[in-house]
């Protein structure tokens, strides 16, 4: 068991289940949880998880609190804020951190879009905060983005990073805190060229997600999209993208079939409905596979499964494998 203590502002699914990462590696874990009616399925689900990740929740881990006045700080090393995603709620919640947490202790906001230069501006020590923005489901989604702020020091990049690779995640540095951080921006390109080839026709919304699961989307298992370019060669991504960029979709608002969706109530198995319908047992089920599959992924992925480093080479070091221990950030960015 560890020392170190964690503490987790928010009980909603991403709040249990990054509580959840810090439990599975030891951690003395307060969880702020305002409706102590919700703390037995708080506590049932935090075990769920840290058992999906292969671990055992033991009892004197896990503290729920009611407030943030009733947090125990002493030995407290981060802070994660994982509250509803709205700017005014989140900066009142920070303004109470920022009084309250001890100063060398660095705090991370869970947010998906909102920049902590943003959402911390009015604090005193906004020098330690930064954006930790975490993956649906956190505990089996590997990646925490690090995001700096305008008023981010190096070194509470330096300590978040070491932090969550000490918890077994896999760190990456956002060099500034711009809207959709680093993978929802990729991520969104990706969208919304997929929503357009729906709107034109192109293709069906089934044979795009077997396009992306089955082709070029499962060699990110082995390599992400710039290692397999190097791979593939620099000189055929060029020609190829001198005859397919103008031609991709650069649509600055959501696409027509996306609004028609929202429009119609039609949200996804939220609503029941969406590009498909859902009963609750679909749901269910599909859901479980979903999480089956992604703890198969991890398992594939653990270091042992992993080639190691490779040689050195022009331009700077080949990156590492992934693993959890080491955690590497962008080779020859010539960034900080």
């Amino acid at each position: 068991m560890s020392e170190a203590g964690a503490v987790v502002v928010g009980s909603g699914i991403m709040g249990r289940d990054i509580a959840a990462i810090f439990l599975n590696a030891g951690w003395q874990t307060q969880v702020v949880a305002p409706a102590s009616g919700e703390w037995d399925a708080v506590r049932r689900h935090v075990a769920q998880s840290v058992s999906q990740m292969g671990g055992q929740l033991y009892g004197d881990l896990l503290h729920l609190r009611p407030a943030l006045d009733a947090v125990d700080w002493s030995g407290v090393e981060i802070v994660i804020e994982s509250v509803t995603e709205r700017l005014e709620v989140k900066q009142g919640v920070f303004a109470q951190l920022d009084a309250m947490v001890p100063r060398h202790v660095p705090i991370g906001s869970n947010s998906s879009g909102m920049r902590i230069t943003d959402i911390a501006r009015a604090c005193s020590s906004r020098e330690r905060m930064a954006n930790a923005h975490f993956f649906l489901p956190a505990h089996l989604v590997p990646l925490v983005e690090i995001a700096r702020g305008e008023f981010t020091r190096g070194e509470t990049m330096d300590r978040l990073m070491r932090i969550f690779s000490d918890v077994g995640r896999i760190p990456v540095r956002v060099n500034r805190d711009v809207p959709g951080f680093l993978a929802n921006r990729i991520q969104h390109a990706l969208m919304r060229e997929a929503f357009s080839v729906i709107d034109e026709g192109l293709a069906t919304p089934e044979d795009v997600d077997a396009a992306v699961r089955f082709g070029f989307g499962f060699r990110y298992v082995a390599a992400g999209p710039i290692l397999q370019k190097e791979f593939a060669g620099l000189d055929t991504q060029f020609a190829a993208a001198s005859s397919i960029y103008p031609t991709l979709c650069n649509d600055s608002v959501p696409s027509r079939t996306l609004r028609e969706k929202v429009a119609d109530g039609r949200f996804g198995t939220k609503s029941g409905h969406g590009f498909w319908r859902w009963t609750d047992e679909q749901i269910a089920r599909e859901r479980s596979r979903y999480e089956q599959v992604l703890l198969q992924a991890q398992r594939l992925l653990a270091p042992s499964a992993l080639p190691g480093t490779a040689e050195p080479g022009e331009g700077g070091a080949a990156p590492a494998a992934w693993a959890p221990a080491a955690a590497q950030e962008v080779v020859g960015s010539g960034t900080p």
